[in-house]
Parts: structure tokens; C-alpha cells; sequence
């Protein structure tokens, strides 16, 4: 009876052992899916130059991307090989967003050569459309108010005529020119560059980041003067004190409350993840699925 009875224990703590590994099998396969429905609504950062290295993981996770093009890319860029690649991953379903470069340039530059060469430079991306067919092309407007002191309507109409060219060059594609806060401590002069505009192929980029480094003005502020033009987010994460790009949530930005305006005015804006290392992309999908602030977005078809 004894030995029976250590038997009927045995199979007792057997079939617990294999009701919680199902149990934990289970919940990894749902928190997969969890974490594989949220990356299919966001754009991840990739630098163009790293596109063969992670093409695989691409792939396989089927990550839409946001492709950096620096300076550095576009001098030795070869045409004919990104058309091939622009195909692979279209045809795998992969959908982009594009950053332009921005290290050195000044498109709402006062000196006209300065503009020009910042125009030419910028350009060499928007001749890349026809291959990726992006959503956004990121852009930094690069307006600076320690640097253009008290010539800011100048500076407004530079930029303007800048963006009105290079919106000429998508005129007949669905991509929009995304601009980027940067430096901007509240959001006067870019708000003021939107009305200058007035285009609905120019939307607002709101960086998080950049926000809580460089602004002043506090978010409900930004929200309430650029909250119409806002088309895309940039979302990673600091301590406010310099731009770390760290995981999502894994700083001090108040993502809670920004989700929370954006449920509340009902807007869904493109995403892109710009973790600036592979274990930081997975940090901040995993926060994110912790914090939730994506449930709506799930919801949709919101690429």
C-alpha cells in the first residue's frame, strides 16, 4: 500500500510538473504573439548600411523599417544594388519610412549656398522613393534658437521654400516629409512653418527623446500647437539630460500621458522604434507590451 501510494504521489507531482510547463510554454507563446503583433505596427530604425547584416531578422520577423541614410551611405551608395534590395524586402512585405541625413545641414539656412548644398544633399534620398515607395521621409528642420537669434520669420521663409521643393519631388507618390523636433524648446517657429506650408504632404514628427532633453514648454503644450500636424512618432527614451536612446519606458519621458492624448484626441500616428541597439529594440517592444500604450493601435490596420 505504501509503495502504491508513493506511486499515485509520483504521478501526482508529475502531472503538476507537466500542467505548469504547458502553463509557461503557453504563456511564452502568447506574450510571442503579443510582442510579434506589436512589432508589426511600428517602423524599426535601421542605418541602410546594416540592412544586408540584419536581412534574415528582417525577414523573419517581418519588421517594417525606417531606413537612415547618412552622408556617409549616400557618397558611395550603390544605386543598383539598393533597388535590388528595396525589392527583396517589398516583396517580403516589408513597408518603410525613410530618415534623411542631417549631420552639418541647414535647410532653413540664411546664407543661400549653405541652403543649396543642404538641398542637394537631402534630395539624393528622395530619389530613392520610386525604389522603397516610403510612407515618411524623416527630416530635421534644424532650427536652433541659440544659433538664429531674432531672425526668425527669416529663417521661416528659408525653410518653407526648402520643404515646398522638396514636396514638389512627391508629388505624385503617397510619401509625406515628416519634420522632426530637435533642438526646439517649445514649438512656436515650427508651428508657424506648418501654417507657412499649409500641405497635407508635410506632417509633424514628435521625437520623445528629443522632447524631454531640449524642450522647455511641457508636453500638453507641444501636443495642443502641433497636435493637427502630427503624422509620426519617434519613440525612445532618456533621463533628460542627453539624448541616451535608450528602451522605451527605461527613462523619465512620460509616455503614459502621451498615449493617453493621443487616445483622447482619437490620433493614431505612424510609429518607429529608434533603438540605436539590437537588446534595446527588444527592451522597449517587451516595456512597451508591459505598459500597454499600444492596445489601439492593435486595433487597427495602422501599418
Amino acid at each position: 500500500m505504501a509503495s502504491l501510494l508513493r506511486g499515485f504521489d509520483c504521478c501526482e507531482k508529475m502531472r503538476a510538473m507537466i500542467n505548469h510547463c504547458a502553463h509557461y510554454a503557453n504563456s511564452l507563446t502568447i506574450k510571442a504573439f503579443v510582442m510579434q503583433d506589436i512589432l508589426n505596427k511600428v517602423h524599426v530604425h535601421m542605418p541602410f548600411h546594416y540592412l544586408t547584416q540584419f536581412q534574415e531578422m528582417i525577414l523573419q520577423k517581418k519588421m517594417n523599417l525606417e531606413i537612415y541614410f547618412g552622408h556617409d551611405t549616400l557618397n558611395k551608395l550603390d544605386k543598383a544594388k539598393c533597388r535590388q534590395t528595396a525589392e527583396l524586402l517589398t516583396n517580403s512585405g516589408v513597408k518603410f519610412t525613410f530618415h534623411a541625413p542631417f549631420m552639418d545641414l541647414r535647410p532653413g539656412a540664411l546664407d543661400d549656398k549653405i541652403r543649396r548644398v543642404s538641398i542637394d544633399r537631402i534630395k539624393q534620398v528622395f530619389d530613392l522613393v520610386p525604389y522603397f515607395h516610403p510612407l515618411r521621409i524623416v527630416c530635421h528642420p534644424a532650427y536652433d534658437s541659440r544659433y538664429y537669434v531674432s531672425c526668425d520669420e527669416e529663417w521661416i521663409e528659408n525653410s518653407a521654400a526648402t520643404w515646398r521643393e522638396l514636396i514638389a519631388l512627391i508629388a505624385e507618390t503617397e510619401t509625406k516629409i515628416a519634420l522632426e523636433n530637435v533642438y526646439e524648446r517649445e514649438p512656436s517657429v515650427l508651428r508657424r512653418l506648418f501654417e507657412r506650408l499649409n500641405s497635407d504632404r508635410i506632417c509633424f514628427c514628435f521625437d520623445t527623446g528629443h522632447f524631454n532633453v531640449f524642450a522647455r514648454a511641457p508636453l500638453g503644450h507641444w501636443l495642443a500647437e502641433m497636435g493637427k500636424y502630427l503624422g509620426h512618432l519617434h519613440l525612445h527614451d532618456n533621463h533628460g539630460r542627453f539624448d541616451e536612446h535608450l528602451p522605451v519606458g527605461n527613462g523619465t519621458f512620460p509616455f503614459a500621458d502621451l498615449f493617453q492624448a493621443l487616445q483622447d484626441s482619437k490620433t493614431q500616428p505612424l510609429i518607429t522604434l529608434e533603438a540605436h541597439a539590437q537588446a534595446d529594440l527588444w527592451q522597449s517592444l517587451d516595456n512597451i507590451k508591459m505598459m500597454g500604450i499600444l492596445q489601439n493601435w492593435l486595433k487597427t490596420d495602422t501599418p
